[in-house]
């Protein structure tokens, strides 16, 4: 089993304080002559560190890198700020935490992560309009195929994005650590782009068989289908049971056709061989646009989700699709532990949380990415 990686930051950092500019734009500025202030300051050689801490009233901290932390009255710190030998005075501003993304959060995938849990070493397939193959945010793209070749001139492969649902639905499942947009919920995961839909977002039946029996073929583990239609068709149902007896999780997006008094959930989610999901929003309700039905099996955050665009930046969405990309992260965090695909269904299905709402709402309630690797929220 390949070795983990620890990841030991769960927040980034945004400045809220001073920045490298000059003393008076630093917050200072309002400070009386006399006032006590705490700053930063960088200086140059002994001359500047003699300098600066014979300034000081208090040295609150020296670094390694010429520069101190020091308590001393405006007017003192407005002198070395004139020194030669000093390169910076700065105000000691503040850094926040930002709030993790709430989806994130809510399925405590970044305890799993901080834990060590994240999906390295498993398979994920994305049936779509293709992944961006050069978003930075993607660094774990690894093979690809196109049943229906990308178009346009930004397509670096024939299973490249031209759409961008496929990109924004991948970052979900696996985007970097590092990423600015959000975290995927099996960041170490391999992502593997099945372009099975055409620049505006739709393929044949035949287009997406031939991609699920692709899929089955190289062995994989997970096959993320964010995508559906309300009519049902044998030859993507029969290419579901051969990847499931192929030993292929499967996990589909249950639709956007909101209340009906029956069954609403469309295909291939419908299937027996697929875990339906269906989309909650951030108070643990069920997304008025999700479809419901006696299929769902889990579901997962679907509403207002941050995820990559295909410009590089961030961008914001809802739907069943977004959902479905959670269930996909946990199933690959458990791949990479050497769960089947029966074992990893069953798994999630016995560590869901139960969010009060009726089954036909969240099937077994919401995928818990934490309770499904063994921990729970406090072990972050």
């Amino acid at each position: 089993m390949p070795e983990r990686q620890s990841i030991t930051r769960r927040t980034v950092l945004q400045t809220t304080g001073s920045s490298l500019l000059a003393l008076g734009a630093t917050g200072l500025a309002s400070a009386a002559p006399d006032d006590t202030v705490e700053v930063n300051v960088g200086f140059s050689g002994g001359a500047g560190r003699a300098a600066a801490l014979d300034a000081a009233d208090e040295v609150v901290r020296e670094f390694v890198f010429d520069a101190a932390t020091l308590r001393l009255p405006k007017k003192a710190a407005t002198a070395l700020d004139r020194n030669p030998n000093v390169r910076y005075v700065e105000a000691n501003g503040l850094m926040e935490a930002l709030a993790l993304p709430w989806n994130y959060d809510r399925i405590d995938a970044d305890v799993s992560n901080v834990n060590g849990y994240t999906g390295d070493g498993a398979d994920v397939a994305v049936l779509d309009t293709g992944i961006d193959s050069d978003n930075g945010c993607l660094p774990n793209v690894g093979s690809g195929y196109a049943v229906v070749d990308c178009s346009g001139s930004s397509c670096n492969y024939t299973w490249d994005d031209d759409n961008g649902h496929g990109t924004q639905v991948a970052g979900i499942i696996g985007a970097s650590e590092s990423c600015s947009c959000t975290t995927g919920v099996a960041p170490d995961a391999t992502l593997h782009s099945v372009k099975v839909l055409n620049d505006w977002g739709s393929g044949s039946y035949s287009d997406i068989a031939t991609g699920i029996e692709y899929v089955a073929d190289q062995g994989w583990d997970v096959a993320n289908m964010s995508i559906g239609g309300s009519s049902g068709s044998q030859a993507i149902k029969d290419a579901c049971q051969y990847a499931y007896d192929n030993g292929v999780l499967l996990v589909g997006a249950a639709g956007g056709s909101g209340p009906c008094s029956d069954s609403c959930v469309g295909y291939p989610a419908a299937y027996s061989e697929v875990i339906a999901v269906s989309a909650t929003n951030k108070d643990d309700e069920l997304a008025s646009f999700s479809s419901r039905g006696s299929e769902i099996e889990l579901c997962a955050p679907g509403q207002d989700i941050t995820t990559i665009g295909m410009d590089g930046g961030c961008t914001t969405l809802s739907g069943t699709s977004f959902a479905t990309a959670h269930v996909s992260g946990v199933g690959a965090l458990l791949a990479a532990e050497g769960y089947t695909n029966t074992g990893a269904r069953t798994h999630m299905q016995n560590t869901a949380e139960d969010l009060g709402l009726s089954a036909r709402e969240q099937g077994y309630g919401l995928v818990d990415a934490a309770a499904a690797v063994g921990l729970d929220s406090s072990d972050d």
